[in-house]
């Protein structure tokens, strides 16, 4: 059982998994800096620093100042600015990895696999396997006799 279990984990897909985790994880804590100490700053001056987070509707009969005292009542609210800190934070997110890595990679593959194959402009005979314009209904080299 050892072995079966030391070949399963030697395997190429599950060292290759275990890769990409490590590597995502530690991605997604530069994208998580890049977006709350470089994009975030701005985005708080363009809305004049608006904290989205304390926003709320409070849904019970009483009034309550913050979410923290909402809470700490067990009143039910709707923390909507919670929701639009998170929601920025992913289109921010999104944003920050399509331009850091989907492009870089897109244009990377474009430039390993090289440019697409041409079209043939000549086909084969089925009579005489020479090779013959694409629009010919008839064979130059034995006559016969084409179909479209």
């Amino acid at each position: 059982m050892a072995n079966d279990f030391k070949n399963f984990i030697l395997r190429g897909n599950v060292v290759d998994l275990a890769v990409g985790v490590v590597i995502g994880a530690a991605f997604g804590a530069v994208v998580t800096s890049l977006v709350n100490d470089i994009l975030m700053p701005p985005v708080g001056l363009l809305t004049h620093g608006i904290d989205f987070s304390k926003l709320f509707v409070n849904l019970s009969e009483a009034h309550y100042a913050t979410i923290a005292e909402a809470k700490a009542h067990s009143a039910a609210t709707l923390n909507y600015g919670q929701f639009l800190n998170t929601l920025l934070n992913f289109l921010l997110v999104a944003l920050a990895i399509f331009f850091l890595v989907v492009k870089p990679v897109n244009r990377l593959v474009k430039t390993v696999e090289g440019p697409p194959a041409p079209t043939p402009a000549t086909r084969q005979c089925p009579f005489c396997a020479m090779d013959i314009p694409l629009t010919a209904t008839r064979c130059g080299h034995c006559t016969s006799t084409l179909e479209a």
